[in-house]
């Protein structure tokens, strides 16, 4: 058997060994103008041009000695496992849409059906118009192109529905309805792979609302927590708690956001690109705050007043200052890049980031500062709302 890296993520910048990825598939086909909202996708994308440009991604970790490994073929090799086939189809039909008839149908059809075609089913669902006969009276009174089971758009964005913390892997409960799916497919990989056997998992789909977009490891043992729409109060104190019980956090900071488009999560504000700097949204970056959390006696919690988020976060991660590099040139240019993800880099290692290269003036700041910018096309992958770090979710990164 191949030797892999030892599963595990302390930093945002330590070197990156192992990457999640999923190139855009049928799921993004299904996208049309009158479902693109209710499936939370902003645009319709061009999909071979979105899957080239995926492409040019994963390229360019591979050329700099990073292993991509694609969702679709983990869940594909996944359900090969009887029982990760039964979890599944038994999670996929507990919706209620379905009735009692349809769901009997639906779950005949999808145990017959093999690992490659149930898992297309999975992500890309299954229209009213591709079943017959099924007896059903909510079928019956679907229009043909309603669909059954719902496409996952979003699973591009591999970030959301898992986070490693150390050598855990953080399974996300994702707030908003139409992705709950995409967490219990991450979830069902983790769980059955032979890739991750003996992996310990923390938190779960079923728990308080945290998505891993909103989590980054500013340092060994430091965590910041975006809170928002997304991730609820809840779900940051039970990923504190959770990090502190299992030693692998000393300090959490739970940064509230305000919550437009443009900042859904907190790395759409701002990700690191070095072990002490930060490329952030200038709008935003003097008014936002952190509330520090510190474990106490038994299982109490320390909870400190809010603070300016730039000054709680180097005194956690133990340095005199973070480096902060702003999004654009100017608040108007700063407001456009912000939109196009200009600060949702990812990090390969120390001083080297993946960006998309349309955010010509943050990637000007960005390589004045030092940093080395290996930008990439996204003119298509960006209509979702999403930059490099959504799209990536790290399994292996070296300590620093």
């Amino acid at each position: 058997m191949a030797e892999h890296p030892a599963h595990g993520v302390r930093s945002e910048v330590g070197r990156l060994r192992t990457v999640m990825l999923h190139r855009p598939g049928n799921e993004l086909r299904r996208l049309t103008p009158r479902n693109n909202d209710a499936l939370l996708f902003d645009g319709l994308p061009w999909v071979d041009r979105a899957q080239d440009e995926h492409d040019a991604f994963a390229d360019a970790l591979r050329s700099r000695g990073v292993e991509v490994l694609y969702l679709s073929e983990l869940l594909i090799e996944t359900l090969a496992d009887a029982d990760a086939r039964e979890t599944a189809i038994a999670h996929t039909m507990t919706d209620l849409r379905l009735g009692d008839t349809l769901r009997a149908y639906l779950t005949a059809l999808l145990h017959d059906k093999g690992p490659d075609e149930l898992a297309e089913i999975l992500m890309a669902g299954l229209r009213n118009d591709e079943v017959t006969n099924t007896g059903s009276v909510v079928a019956a009174l679907h229009a043909p192109d309603d669909f059954l089971i719902d496409p996952l758009p979003n699973l591009l964005f591999t970030r959301d529905s898992s986070v490693w913390v150390g050598d855990r892997v953080t399974i996300t409960s994702l707030a908003m309805p139409a992705r709950v799916r995409e967490t219990q497919l991450t979830e069902l990989i983790y769980r059955f792979h032979p890739r991750f056997a003996g992996t310990e998992h923390i938190h779960g789909w079923d728990k308080e609302f945290l998505e891993g977009g909103d989590v980054l490891a500013l340092a060994e043992g430091v965590l910041a927590i975006g809170v928002g729409e997304r991730t609820r109060p809840a779900g940051a104190e039970r990923l504190a708690r959770t990090a502190f019980a299992e030693g692998l956090a000393h300090t959490v900071l739970a940064v509230p956001i305000d919550q437009d488009r443009a900042t859904m999560h907190l790395d759409t504000i701002c990700t690191m690109v070095d072990t002490d700097a930060m490329v952030m949204y200038p709008n935003v970056a003097h008014r936002l705050a952190a509330a520090t959390i510190r474990p106490g006696d038994d299982d109490d919690l320390v909870v400190e007043p809010l603070r300016p988020f730039l000054d709680a976060a180097a005194s956690a991660m133990g340095i005199d200052r973070l480096r902060l590099i702003d999004t654009g040139l100017d608040p108007v240019t700063a407001e456009r890049e912000q939109w196009d993800d200009g600060n949702n880099t990812l990090a390969i290692e120390p001083r080297v980031a993946i960006a998309y290269e349309r955010n010509v003036e943050t990637n000007e700041r960005l390589t004045a500062a030092g940093i080395e910018v290996v930008a990439i096309s996204g003119s298509e992958l960006g209509s979702g709302r999403g930059g490099p770090r959504c799209m990536s979710c790290p399994i292996s990164r070296d300590a620093l």
